[in-house]
């Protein structure tokens, strides 16, 4: 073996371990915001729908804020406020309140459709925005896997559209965009300081609704009240981040986005497990078809 083989050999171990590091990032955040819906049920017990979105972006935004002050992070560069504020109008304000009002009538299983379509509308997002196209295989598997999990959640409620899914299908929306710049962002700075800046930037808009809705909605601080706020704080609107858009930053916001694709089956088992609601004997079968898909995104060249 000659000595340039040797380096190729070391270079080529090197990326794969590097890429490897980034998908289970990814697959933490993953892991992390599949408790989402059920911790919102969970806050939703003792908060209203608008003080459980304010108080939690409160909450998030002072940590946030104690961790840049210790840190001693300078404020980004002008150039990074507009991807900024689209993280934080998506991720840190649109998608809490819009899923939030969802789950006043929407089950959890039936929410988590928006979980099912978002890697592909995220996937999409970052296309438009850095004008990379991923391969026809890339679409076909995301493609598949985002109509598999939506196949699945629909029919486990039997539903049809309602005034929930309007509020998903934006959630939806705001999400992706939210996504797709932080992973942008994340290739420039670290992927903590993103989401940390993007919940500040939010910071305003969040005590002007905390102010509003905490006297129009009686709040009981009930056990799983305290738990579930405590978690959609620290880690759905903030340490889940840190993960996710550092994995985005290391194998790509598209490759990263359809590992959330299966998300939607992992808040379906947390539903049954902490909620009391019933799971389909086709959820395996729905989770072999999603993890093949996942497969193949993460295979083919993007």
């Amino acid at each position: 073996m000659t000595i340039q083989d040797s380096a190729t050999q070391s270079s080529a171990i090197a990326v794969s371990s590097v890429t490897r590091t980034g998908t289970v990032l990814a697959a933490l955040g993953v892991l992390s915001f599949s408790f989402s819906l059920p911790a919102t049920v969970w806050a939703l017990d003792g908060f209203g729908p608008w003080s459980a979105t304010g108080v939690r972006g409160v909450l998030a935004g002072l940590l946030a804020a104690a961790c840049l002050f210790g840190a001693r992070v300078p404020v980004p560069g002008r150039q990074h406020w507009p991807g900024l504020l689209t993280v934080a109008a998506g991720c840190a304000i649109g998608f809490p309140l819009l899923s939030t009002l969802a789950l006043q009538t929407s089950t959890t299983a039936h929410s988590a459709v928006v979980i099912g379509m978002l890697p592909l509308a995220t996937a999409a997002a970052s296309a438009a925005l850095t004008g990379r196209r991923p391969s026809r295989a890339f679409w076909t598997a995301a493609g598949a896997g985002a109509l598999a999990v939506a196949a699945f959640t629909l029919q486990q409620n039997h539903g049809l559209p309602t005034l929930g899914d309007a509020y998903l299908f934006g959630a939806l929306l705001v999400c992706a965009a939210g996504y797709a710049q932080g992973g942008r962002l994340a290739s420039h700075m670290p992927g903590w300081q993103v989401i940390a800046w993007g919940v500040v930037a939010a910071l305003p808009v969040s005590a002007l609704v905390t102010a509003f809705a905490l006297p129009a909605e009686p709040v009981q601080l009930t056990g799983k009240a305290v738990v579930g706020m405590a978690y959609i704080a620290a880690v759905s609107q903030f340490g889940g981040f840190v993960m996710w858009y550092r994995g985005m930053a290391v194998i790509g916001v598209p490759k990263a986005s359809q590992i959330q694709l299966a998300q939607p089956l992992i808040t379906l088992v947390w539903s049954v497990l902490l909620l009391g609601e019933e799971l389909s004997p086709l959820t395996p079968v729905a989770a072999l078809i999603v993890l093949g898909c996942i497969a193949v995104t993460q295979r083919v060249r993007s």
